[in-house]
């Protein structure tokens, strides 16, 4: 008899693991907007697992409750999310005050490198020639997307590494929030960055701070969106 009821506990303990996991699916919107966001990095942070957001801002990844989601753009401040359900989700993300996000060579975060992290994605967005599901299949294809996400990180954290406030302040008299906004007014881009060296990049902030100067003061403040967020 006891071993029945022992079964019987061991069969409702299984039920209740296997529908606690499953697949967290949802929408991405800017804060503040009803505007979907495309291209969201989504990272399961216990399992590793990784998706990005499609065009119309919509994700899916597999989760399980008590895991924790990650939400990041570039530009955006990250979210994250606890999964107590698997219940349909709605983010929403927060643009940055500032489009910088600073760097030191010793930080952990300059030292990502996805190709280790995460080398499926690697293998999984490679095409194929005579592999429909290569071309075409889904994990094929966000694998892609996310290859692209990866690469658009790696540029702006090359940005971040000589763009950073303690050499941009080093150069113009600004300090604090001005600073912040000088540097997300005339942030470089990434070819700029690779294609010149010191000098040019001290001769560009001296010349954009001319143009900051110029500016009326209403147009040297970046915009912020309201930070509150819903899920």
């Amino acid at each position: 008899m006891k071993n029945k009821y022992l079964l019987i506990i061991l069969f409702i303990a299984n039920s209740l693991l296997v529908r606690a996991q499953g697949t967290v699916k949802g929408t991405v919107f800017e804060n503040g907007t009803t505007n979907p966001m495309p291209a969201v990095f989504v990272r399961d942070n216990n399992s590793k697992k990784l998706t990005i957001t499609d065009n119309r801002g919509k994700f899916q990844i597999p989760t399980e409750t008590g895991h924790i989601l990650i939400f990041d753009c570039p530009g955006y401040i990250s979210d994250t999310l606890y999964v107590v359900d698997l219940a349909q989700k709605r983010i929403y993300l927060s643009a940055q005050t500032i489009a910088l996000r600073e760097v030191s060579v010793t930080s952990t975060r300059a030292s990502f490198d996805p190709h280790k992290e995460y080398p499926d994605i690697y293998v999984k967005s490679k095409v194929y020639p005579l592999s429909p599901s290569s071309w075409f299949g889904k994990d094929a294809v966000d694998a892609r997307r996310l290859k692209k996400y990866f690469e658009r990180e790696q540029q702006e954290r090359r940005i971040d590494l000589v763009f950073n406030r303690a050499y941009v302040g080093s150069i113009v008299p600004l300090k604090g929030l001005e600073l912040e906004n000088f540097m997300a007014l005339y942030r470089p881009s990434y070819a700029f960055i690779t294609g010149n060296n010191t000098t040019s990049l001290a001769i560009y902030i001296n010349d954009c701070y001319k143009k900051y100067q110029a500016l009326p003061p209403s147009k040297r403040i970046v915009a912020k969106l309201d930070s509150t967020k819903t899920k």
